[in-house]
């Protein structure tokens, strides 16, 4: 395996990186056992895009995309404050191991540190081990308090 590592770089995404990012999160949903959809995907981030409804965040080792992550703006109500849902983290496969996946979140917990953000929140799988380990691994601790429901539409 070739270690990417010191030509990884890691930036806030804009508009014109849809190109790079869809075959991104196109497999990022295909990880979640979701069919390829390119062009849903495609309309799902441009709609992200262009409703300034998340903030998304993309690596690349050297010109070649090989992980994003996106965040979600929420607020606490208890602590008047913004918080942020880290929702979506991938790396390309031929990516893993290099620490690009740390470089992902650091870049996010500095931006949500700009912003005075109180928190990040993620979810993943319960038999996901490995994204288990890295949050670990990165300082994110598990929530003991509080119990997560969902009600589908």
């Amino acid at each position: 395996m070739v270690c990417l590592m010191n030509s990884i770089s890691v930036r806030q995404a804009v508009l014109a990186d849809l190109d790079d990012l869809v075959p991104l999160f196109d497999s990022y949903r295909q990880f979640y056992r979701q069919a390829s959809a390119p062009q849903a995907a495609r309309d799902f981030l441009s709609a992200r895009f262009n409703h300034g409804e998340s903030v998304l965040f993309i690596a690349y080792a050297g010109e070649t995309p090989v992980g994003f992550t996106q965040l979600y703006p929420g607020f606490s109500s208890v602590s008047l404050s913004r918080t942020f849902v880290l929702n979506d983290l991938y790396v390309a496969p031929s990516g893993r191991r290099q620490g690009i996946g740390t470089q992902l979140i650091s870049a996010a917990i500095d931006y949500a540190r700009e912003l005075q953000a109180i928190r990040l929140t993620l979810s993943t799988e319960i038999t996901n081990e490995t994204a288990q380990a890295l949050y670990q691994t990165a300082g994110w601790k598990r929530d003991e308090t509080f119990f997560v429901y969902h009600y589908a539409l």
